[in-house]
Order: C-alpha cells, then structure tokens, then sequence
C-alpha cells in the first residue's frame, strides 16, 4: 500500500511501539499528540512523555495542547489534511471534529477484548477479575467511550503468573503488530468494521490508591491476583502499624484464621477465605525485596493482627 499521512496521539510506554511500527512501514507521521510534559523528580523539571521523546529522536513535530475542545487547536489538526489518525493510551477526550477530520476517521488500539473493559484500566482490571485471557482491538472512534466499532483483534492468555507488567508488555506489541495492517485493510475496503455487540459491557475505571490496599476480608484469591495486577506499578499495599507496606508477589495458601492475622513468622496472614503468603515486601524509603530480606529488618511476627478495610 501507498504511505499515508497520519497524526499519532499517544502519551505512555505502551504507545510507543505502535509508532514506530508505523514508522517501519513507511508512514508519513505529519505531527505527534502527546499529554504536556510534568514534573518529575526531585527537582520538578518538566519531563517529556515517552511518546513525546521518542518522537523527538524520529524528528517528527509533537504537540502538546492541553485540550482539543477550542476552535484554535481543531483547526490546526484539521489542516494536517490526514489519511488517519492512530491514537493509543493519548489522555485526551477526541471531539467530533477531530474525530471527523481525517479521511480514514480515527483508529485507537485499545488493549482489552471489546466490550469487555472499555475504559482506563483494561491490563489491570482484567487480572483482578481474575480473566482467563486478555487482548487487543483495533477500532474505529466514535464520540462514545471506546464504543467504535472493531478493525482487528488478537487474544493473549492471562496465566497464574501473569503481572501487570507482563500484560502491559505483552498488549503493547500485539498493537504494534496490528496498527499496519488495520490502517491497510481500511485504506483498501478490504476490512469491514464491525459492531460491538452489546452484551458483555464491563467498564475498567481509573486506578485510584484504594485499589490497591489489602482488605483482608476478601478472599486470598482475590488479593493475591490483585498483586499481581499492580507489579510493578503502582503496587498493592496495607498497613501495619505506622508503615505503609508495600507488596509486589503473594501465593495462596489454605491456612485459615481470622482475617488479617499473621499466622507464622514468614508472612502468612489469614483472609476472608485462605491465606496469604507474602513473597515479595517494600517498606517505606527501601527497595521491594524478597520476605526473608525484608524480615531481618523489619517484624511484622506472627500473631500480629493487621488491618482491615480502610
């Protein structure tokens, strides 16, 4: 197929790979989208997106506005006279006109198995639902909250040992894998979109801190896949005592005792059903470690009693 001129709107890691698969191909990337550049660090320096830097390195215009809603930035995007836009994990709500602009309209890689997790969240939340597998979809946007209808789709299992990282990973290449040929079934006719069905809507809402604390009232399941979900980042938690601890790898176990209990000297603690044992600890101002590490420099013994709930 013909190169087409394209915008990319996308802002983390994750979207990174998508672009340079279009770069790879030949595409004309005519600007870069990408949320404003934050503070990071302890000097508060601006920092570049990842996207935004990688595109910087390709010599390719990058645009930072802070919302697409006024007439000023719509027109500005319009007069790109693009074939498409490709948008992965951008930040910003799309309006009708830019979502009417391009020719071959916009085209986002969403990283769940539409209509199961539309929303912000899909890798996280579909480890804590405890999915048996996970994917990505290449759809055509509409004004909806990833509502459009599906170009392609590729599955990928979710195993016992899946993390969100590994996930993350994982959807970022199969995205990157079928950008190029969505844009080029588009272009020839020779993919047909089709509806989302409307059975099976989940919604995967922003992660928020509470997410990730440890209620040990819920099955040792529940929490352990949870973990899982947040490793490497932004990391399950509970309290004990005055410290925030954090965790990043548990098994499960079928010790029972009351919720919240620490059943033995190697961080076992009793759930709302099982137990769980804690593999992988972080307290605060130090480096996630194994449990034995942790332990030689921090109790937590058994018969201790943590918290429940918030």
């Amino acid at each position: 197929m013909s190169p087409l001129r394209l915008a990319f709107m996308g802002t983390p890691d994750f979207s990174v790979p998508a672009l340079a698969a279009l770069l790879d191909a030949g595409h004309d990337v005519a600007a870069v989208y990408s949320q404003p550049p934050r503070p990071s660090g302890r000097g508060q320096k601006l920092k570049p997106s990842p996207v935004h830097a990688f595109a910087e390195t390709k010599g390719i215009e990058v645009r930072t506005p802070k919302s697409l809603r006024n007439a000023e930035a719509q027109a500005a995007f319009t007069a790109l006279n693009l074939d498409a836009a490709v948008v992965v994990a951008y930040g910003l709500i799309l309006p009708e006109p830019i979502l009417a602009a391009p020719r071959l309209g916009c085209v986002n890689i969403h990283a769940s198995l539409l209509p199961r997790w539309r929303g912000a969240a899909p890798i996280q939340r579909a480890i804590m639902a405890g999915d048996a597998e996970a994917g990505v979809v290449t759809m055509q946007m509409d004004v909806g909250l990833d509502t459009g209808p599906m170009l392609m789709t590729e599955r990928t299992p979710i195993t016992s040992n899946t993390t969100g990282g590994d996930l993350h990973d994982a959807l970022s290449d199969i995205g990157a894998r079928l950008i190029v040929p969505t844009l080029a079934g588009l272009d020839t006719g020779a993919l047909k979109p089709v509806i989302q069905p409307g059975d099976g809507v989940t919604y995967a809402n922003k992660l928020a801190r509470a997410d990730g604390l440890l209620d040990w009232r819920r099955p040792a399941v529940d929490l352990e896949r949870t973990i899982r979900a947040l490793s490497p980042q932004p990391r399950a938690w509970f309290h004990f005592e005055a410290a925030t601890i954090k965790t990043g790898a548990a098994s499960v176990e079928a010790a029972t005792g009351a919720a919240g209990t620490v059943l033995d000297d190697r961080l076992l603690i009793a759930c709302g059903e099982g137990a769980l044992r804690l593999t992988m600890v972080q307290r605060p101002g130090k480096a996630m470690t194994d449990a034995d590490a942790f332990l030689r420099g921090f109790s937590i013994p058994k018969g201790a009693i943590l918290p429940v709930g918030a």
